[in-house]
């Protein structure tokens, strides 16, 4: 299967790091147009050299906005005003007890994990039912169906964006466009790396050590036995992107290791 998205316009939100940064990649890879987000114009900046590493060719380019804002997801809508492609993979945790959340921190991470991909939707969706194509994927996360007792906050918005997904793609019935959502399971990103390093740093034990140590005790059910790659999420996302998946709308689409115990 040889999937070309040349002639394609991608925009994914919180694409300077992590697996955003892999989606943006592996698109541009594919030969789509790519639009970075970030919220500074040095990690846009950085992460375009960083995929042109891998696909010089790409045509690049980047807004700097905060897309957990009214505001920010205003400035990437009126910079890159169509799209025939949306990821939606802007995401934070905060990795607090529930006991320590605040009223401010629940909002936060509505605003961003959630309000965010609603919010762009609402820009692109009507352009691409009326070209009678899209691509629309919000990134979610296993934890939408197994909520963590670490990340009660995350797991709220993880599972708001599936009904946000499926919503969206019965609205988008017959009309070319279809969406869905990924969801990966425990993954080597930016974030997530950052916490399991400083956990090493503080214990003396290897981050392969570290991780090995959160599956057993967090994850016991993963059949992979180890933590994702950022490219291994975005390859889901890639093909999801592609012509070749048409027939695939309205899907919760796990990448998640074996880690949720269903068959279906």
């Amino acid at each position: 299967m040889k999937i070309d998205l040349t002639g394609k316009r991608a925009v994914v939100s919180g694409s300077t790091a992590g697996i955003g940064l892999a989606i943006a990649t592996g698109l541009a890879q594919a030969g789509a147009e790519v639009v970075v987000n970030g919220r500074t114009e040095e990690r846009v900046r950085n992460a375009i050299a960083h995929i042109r590493e891998t696909a010089p060719d790409a045509i690049l380019s980047g807004v700097a906005s905060d897309v957990g804002t009214v505001e920010g997801v205003a400035k990437l809508a009126a910079e890159a005003a169509e799209a025939d492609i949306l990821v939606n993979s802007v995401g934070a945790a905060l990795f607090k007890s529930f006991d320590d959340l605040t009223d401010e921190d629940w909002l936060f991470m509505y605003q961003l994990n959630v309000m965010s991909g609603v919010r762009l939707t609402k820009h692109y969706l009507p352009g691409m039912m009326q070209r009678r194509w899209g691509r629309i994927v919000f990134i979610s996360s296993e934890s939408a169906l197994n909520p963590p007792k670490e990340m009660i906050d995350y797991g709220m918005t993880k599972a708001a964006q599936l009904a946000v997904s499926r919503g969206i793609a019965e609205l988008a019935a017959k009309s070319g466009v279809t969406v869905n959502s990924v969801l990966p399971g425990p993954t080597r990103s930016e974030g997530f790396g950052n916490v399991l390093e400083g956990i090493a740093q503080q214990t003396g034990q290897t981050i392969e050590a570290v991780e090995q140590g959160f599956l057993e005790q967090n994850r016991p059910t993963s059949l992979l036995g180890r933590f994702s790659t950022t490219e291994e999420i975005a390859n889901m996302v890639v093909y999801v992107c592609s012509q070749q998946a048409s027939a695939t709308s309205g899907t919760a689409l796990r990448v998640d290791g074996g880690v949720v115990r269903s068959i279906v």
